[in-house]
């Protein structure tokens, strides 16, 4: 596929599928989600402004680190309609998401950490869950790994004695 000109105000899906590197049939799904706009050619055509390829690789470096797509539509709500979005516009966004990253940071570095321990939690088919899990109070929370969902501080008078504390 020839490359659309540095000077060119719109691109075709297939030159956006193309610069973007994501399958025409996820813009389209991108456009239902009101992620991205398009507007419609007299032959019924859509065409996307340039900015549209930032947009979509804010949506694309979200999911891959699991932000979800509801959580992006309200990002992305706050980046201006009738222009080109500027450095500072983007600024705001990235800002935006810092807390929750790190917090993810966090997360995957406890569940990294934690994860031989934790990933039969609750089951006490495991010699370590007796000691981390004892009478299984963590069964009392509901169903799954507790312990990697976020409720050591819910936990911590049980596990105090335990090597995994």
């Amino acid at each position: 596929m020839k490359h659309p000109r540095w000077d060119q105000d719109e691109l075709t899906v297939g030159e956006v599928s193309a610069r973007s590197g994501v399958a025409v049939s996820a813009l389209h799904f991108y456009e239902r989600q009101n992620l991205i706009h398009s507007r419609r050619t007299a032959g019924n055509q859509r065409r996307y402004r340039r900015d549209v390829l930032r947009r979509v690789a804010l949506i694309r470096i979200a999911h891959r680190v699991g932000i979800p797509l509801a959580e992006v539509a309200e990002i992305l709500a706050l980046l201006p309609d009738n222009r080109t979005p500027t450095r500072a516009d983007w600024q705001k966004i990235s800002e935006c998401w810092r807390a929750r990253l790190e917090q993810r940071m966090r997360d995957l570095q406890q569940l990294r950490d934690d994860f031989t321990d934790c990933v039969g939690c609750g089951c006490l088919s495991i010699d370590r869950c007796k000691l981390a899990n004892p009478n299984d109070i963590l069964g009392e929370q509901g169903a799954g790994p507790r312990r990697l969902d976020g409720c050591d501080d819910a936990c911590t008078p049980a596990v105090a004695g335990s090597a995994h504390a």
